[in-house]
């Protein structure tokens, strides 16, 4: 009972973590801000108590340091050329593929869901079923094993 409570904890402190992310990635793009100021501004943040700020911290640090990297695999997945993305999409996109790429600690549906989820609060009125599909054929190619259970 006692662990699943603090899973239900962690999977809230990550929501919030992710959220947070999905905005920096945007300010990233955006108005070019460097990844250490931007989750300094989120630590700071009233609104972001209650996320893993050390998640977010990962991640935002190994998405601004693998970009090129994470442009190549998208290219892959997407039949639109990453540079014509919308900058939140482009930005859950990058989240989703890092999370199935190197965070395996996460099942490849959680970082297809929260990736969705996003979109659907935050995106254009369709993009979330674009992020569905590209993830879902990343996770095809980068989480076999996880797929076929």
């Amino acid at each position: 009972m006692a662990s699943e409570s603090a899973a239900r904890q962690l999977s809230r402190a990550r929501r919030g973590a992710r959220k947070a992310l999905a905005q920096g990635l945007y300010q990233m793009q955006v108005g070019g801000h460097p990844w250490q100021d931007i989750y300094h501004q989120y630590a700071l943040d009233e609104e972001s108590k209650g996320a893993d700020m050390e998640y977010l911290r990962d991640l935002l640090m190994n998405i601004a340091q693998q970009r090129e990297a994470l442009e190549t695999l998208l290219a892959r997945f997407s039949d639109i050329e990453p540079k014509h993305l919308d900058p939140l999409e482009h930005g859950l996109l990058w989240m989703g593929l890092y999370e199935l790429q190197h965070r395996l600690d996460v099942p490849f549906r959680v970082a297809i869901s929260e990736a969705v989820d996003l979109a659907k609060r935050f995106g254009a009125t369709d993009g979330y079923k674009y992020v569905n599909g590209v993830l879902d054929r990343a996770a095809l190619e980068l989480r076999p094993h996880e797929r076929d259970l």
